[in-house]
């Protein structure tokens, strides 16, 4: 009997051919799967945790089955929706149960709220290993725990955007979600982030994968209008605007829900909750650096700096004094 192997070097330039490939015709569609899983990505800090945290809790007051999963080595994501309470990770859990000679259960990593189910995948301690690895194993764990066989209207997922190594991009290269959801505010390193995740769907999109941006929230929002122009120019829409206000800063440093009924920001997460249902997975057109610099006044960016070449004089410094060359010149005879 022969085996039918491959021809590695075939396959290897139909990568190649298809990473060169103009895939601008295809059309987006709304995913077809029962089970949203929506990546949401971020700068640290931007805000991504109270997002989602508020907006899993209003989805699940809307009757949707909603599942959180923090993808983040802070473990922060569920701790406001816990009331500051840190649940156990899966990382540390995994590693604490295999110790004991114990398999790891559902009820060891998964917790409720509100109708929210939520968990943390955690990471390695601070210099004693790679945070991508650590996503990796924690959704190998997961799928040995019956992901696959979950039965959820959405799958919410806390990235990490800052970070470029393949776990954290994990969702976009291996097809797991079939859309990112966005989250910056007016500033320049959070649109670079968002950018930088933009050119990251459209890298994978070239070799042939299927997921799209959803939109943007923008966050802190205080009116300047660079974010808004940064969905436009990439081709995006903008879920939702989460204004910079006070009342909602204290509400989240305190670990309060605000995304519910009872509260006066409740019709803020209903509506992007409402959006973030309906949005269909598209191709996003990412900025290169000057494009990004062009959405912000020159002045405050240094966008007007000119790159001046440096020479070999100015970096020898005080030894660029001229010395004699040893160089042995012979006339022509």
């Amino acid at each position: 009997m022969t085996l039918d192997v491959p021809n590695l070097k075939d396959f290897d330039q139909r990568l190649r051919d298809e990473a060169h490939e103009d895939l601008a015709d295809i059309i987006a569609e709304e995913p077809t799967s029962k089970t949203q899983i929506i990546a949401i990505y971020g700068k640290g800090g931007i805000g991504k945790s109270f997002t989602l945290a508020n907006l899993s809790h209003m989805m699940a007051e809307q009757g949707k089955r909603v599942l959180l999963i923090g993808c983040d080595p802070k473990s922060d994501t569920t701790s406001l929706l816990f009331g500051g309470k840190a649940c156990p990770t899966i990382i540390e859990t995994s590693t604490r149960k295999k110790l004991a000679g114990e398999e790891v259960k559902i009820g060891d990593v998964c917790f409720k709220r509100g109708g929210v189910f939520a968990m943390e995948l955690g990471g390695p301690e601070v210099g004693r290993g790679c945070g991508g690895r650590g996503i990796i194993h924690g959704f190998e764990l997961l799928e040995k725990l019956g992901f696959h066989d979950w039965d959820f209207d959405y799958v919410l997922l806390d990235f990490l955007g800052d970070v470029v190594c393949g776990g954290f991009g994990l969702p976009i290269a291996r097809d797991m979600a079939q859309k990112v959801i966005l989250v910056a505010s007016n500033d320049l390193q959070s649109l670079y982030v968002a950018n930088n995740v933009c050119s990251a769907v459209e890298y994978f999109r070239k070799l042939g994968g299927n997921v799209g941006v959803a939109g943007l929230v923008i966050n802190k929002d205080d009116g300047t209008g660079e974010a808004a122009a940064f969905a436009e120019a990439v081709d995006i829409p903008v879920l939702a605007a989460i204004p910079q206000n006070d009342d909602l800063r204290k509400k989240s440093a305190n670990y309060q829900i605000v995304g519910t009924k009872d509260s006066e920001w409740g019709s803020l997460f209903a509506g992007l909750g409402d959006a973030v249902a309906v949005a269909p997975p598209v191709r996003p057109a990412p900025l290169d650096q000057d494009g990004l610099l062009g959405l912000f006044d020159a002045s405050e960016t240094g966008g007007n700096v000119v790159l001046e070449p440096a020479t070999d004089m100015d970096m020898r410094g005080k030894n660029a004094a001229p010395k004699e060359s040893l160089e042995v010149v012979y006339d022509d005879a």
